[in-house]
């Protein structure tokens, strides 16, 4: 099929349009929502399995209605010059970024994690510019400043001081993963859906991260059952839900100014941690947050 061996230059850039549909607002709003509860189901996961165990569960259990919903709607399977696309999904964005962002948060506390994640809008608007030839004028570039200035008060407001070490690279190298995935899917959506796309990205990227199922599974009997819980609320919520609204939002917006929506999740993540778990934001970080929305809404609002 000729679609996936456009040039870079001849692809066509999908959801140009400036304004956002209601049903792009929605899955805007589910993604953030689950990415962001995703943070304190971490960490009360990994009271009981580790950090790989803890991934290679959670995916288990998204790949396996993922599995379910391929073989009910049997989507046509990838042809030529999209196998590598969809298995990008699942090595990279999946199995990688799990492995990488799990491991780096052994020595690096959430608040400057936070920060470096948050790279990833920076490094897919300029992947978008220089592959997809998408716009992103200054304006855009403004905004996604003024975000990343929130992003890092709000790491300030917790207290953690930031350090490079090796798992500040291996952050780095989690966002580099987010941000080479979208940009190489993107082409995707002019032919598959949304949805079989996040499926089959469950399902590469349980398989990649199968060898350390045998050890969650022997760990589950034993762990906390808030523990238990919360892998299986990553699994069903954070992964099986919130990749394939996320993918809905790539099929109907530029990588760009999708992107830059990711910069919302720390703020409804401090939220989400005030309301569940009693962690009072700083003004620091309330600040930031404040900051980190006004940014979002200057990238994609600003005419």
């Amino acid at each position: 099929m000729t679609s996936t061996t456009l040039s870079p230059a001849k692809m066509p850039v999908l959801g140009s349009e400036k304004g956002l549909s209601r049903g792009t607002l929605v899955a805007l709003f589910v993604t953030i929502l689950s990415w962001a509860s995703a943070f304190p189901a971490i960490r009360a996961g990994l009271q009981g399995f580790g950090p790989i165990e803890l991934g290679a569960a959670r995916f288990a259990i998204a790949a396996v209605p993922a599995a379910l919903f391929l073989i009910a709607t049997r989507p046509a399977w990838p042809k030529g010059a999209e196998i590598w696309r969809f298995a990008t999904g699942g090595i990279v964005h999946v199995a990688l970024y799990t492995v990488l962002l799990n491991i780096g948060e052994r020595t690096v506390s959430a608040g400057p994690a936070s920060f470096i994640i948050n790279v990833n809008p920076i490094i897919t608007a300029l992947l978008a510019i220089i592959i997809l030839q998408e716009r992103f004028g200054k304006w855009a570039w403004a905004g996604t400043l003024l975000s990343f200035t929130g992003i890092g008060l709000i790491a300030l407001g917790e207290g953690s001081a930031m350090k490079i070490d090796f798992g500040a690279i291996l952050i780095l190298g989690a966002a580099m993963c987010q941000s080479v995935t979208a940009i190489v899917q993107k082409p995707l959506y002019a032919k598959h859906k949304p949805l079989t796309v996040s499926a089959w990205n469950m399902i590469v990227g349980a398989l990649m991260l199968a060898p350390a199922l045998p050890s969650a599974v022997a760990a589950a009997p034993t762990v906390p059952t808030e523990a238990l819980f919360s892998a299986i609320y990553l699994g069903l919520v954070p992964s099986l839900i919130a990749y394939g609204t996320w993918s809905i939002v790539l099929s109907k917006m530029p990588a760009s100014r999708a992107s830059n929506f990711m910069y919302c999740v720390p703020p409804v993540a401090t939220l989400i941690g005030f309301v569940w778990l009693g962690e009072a934001p700083t003004p620091l970080g309330i600040i930031g947050g404040l900051l980190a929305l006004g940014g979002v809404a200057l990238v994609n609002f600003k005419k």
